[in-house]
């Protein structure tokens, strides 16, 4: 009888581990949530944006053709990428090969993050890539998005890491009647934004980061480590007076192949 107690425990301790290393080595990786938010402030003629970030491409798996899949099933009005598209000037095929899988048709506007610099990614290259594929990079820069009889402004901050943001230079010659998102990587670098919107009379309609990987590894919700330039942002919503912010958990990852409690994640906002 204490026999059976003992294969029984054992059998429950092995099926425990072996669950847990699937799910941080497949479900978790490779099963994307996708998560809806709808901000708009009107019932109808609302934009469409599916926000990717942290993609962090180095070669071309399930979870990227069942993203490209649900894109070109949602047939969004346009795509937002947060950065860390790219780790190395390698990669690049890959990126192409990524967004050969997208319809070429749908606008894209990208920014850059820490991996892009740490890479040493040829800036002018990733921009020329970008643009044959229908998309726009943006370093410290505005774009006026137009869709649906509605125009916004698009904001593309530099990566506050390794990069040099400035959102005076971002917002220069911004249309304050429109509502305006912001692409920035970094969470860190919300609270500068909040500073400077101020004096601007500017309300960011929404923020739009990654780079945390929502911890990546946590444990009982709580994250083991989150990178410089996260702040006190880990992932979902945080909004106060001056804008409202969300921090997607992204798609890829790095050191480790693995994730626990941060599924990857890409998310669609009604604008």
């Amino acid at each position: 009888m204490k026999l059976k107690r003992r294969q029984f425990i054992l059998k429950l301790f092995l099926g425990s581990i072996s669950f847990l290393v699937l799910d941080a080595f497949w479900l978790e990786t490779y099963f994307v949530e996708w998560t809806e938010h709808d901000i708009s402030d009107s019932p109808s003629n609302k934009i469409k944006a599916i926000h990717l970030t942290d993609l962090h491409l180095r070669s071309i798996k399930s979870v990227h053709k069942s993203i490209a899949d649900r894109i070109n099933k949602e047939r969004p009005d346009v795509i937002f990428f947060t950065g860390d598209s790219l780790e190395r000037n390698k990669y690049f095929p890959i990126l192409q090969d990524f967004l050969n899988l997208i319809d070429h048709k749908l606008p894209k506007i990208a920014i850059l993050g820490n991996k892009e610099y740490s890479g040493r990614i040829d800036k002018d290259r990733l921009k020329d890539v970008y643009k044959s594929y229908n998309g726009t990079l943006l370093v410290n820069e505005s774009h006026i998005f137009e869709s649906k009889n509605r125009k916004i402004n698009i904001l593309g901050i530099d990566d506050y890491v390794c990069g040099y943001p400035d959102f005076k230079k971002a917002a220069n010659n911004l249309d304050p009647s429109l509502a305006t998102v912001i692409l920035n990587h970094c969470p860190a670098y919300r609270e500068e934004i909040d500073r400077l919107s101020q004096p601007l009379n500017l309300r960011p309609y929404l923020i739009l980061s990654g780079h945390t990987h929502g911890g990546q590894i946590t444990f009982f919700g709580k994250p083991f480590f989150t990178p410089f330039g996260s702040g006190n942002y880990v992932k979902g919503w945080y909004r106060n007076k001056t804008s409202n912010m969300y921090v997607s958990k992204g798609v890829g990852t790095t050191v480790f192949p693995i994730r626990f409690g941060a599924r990857a994640e890409a998310s669609i906002f009604y604008i």
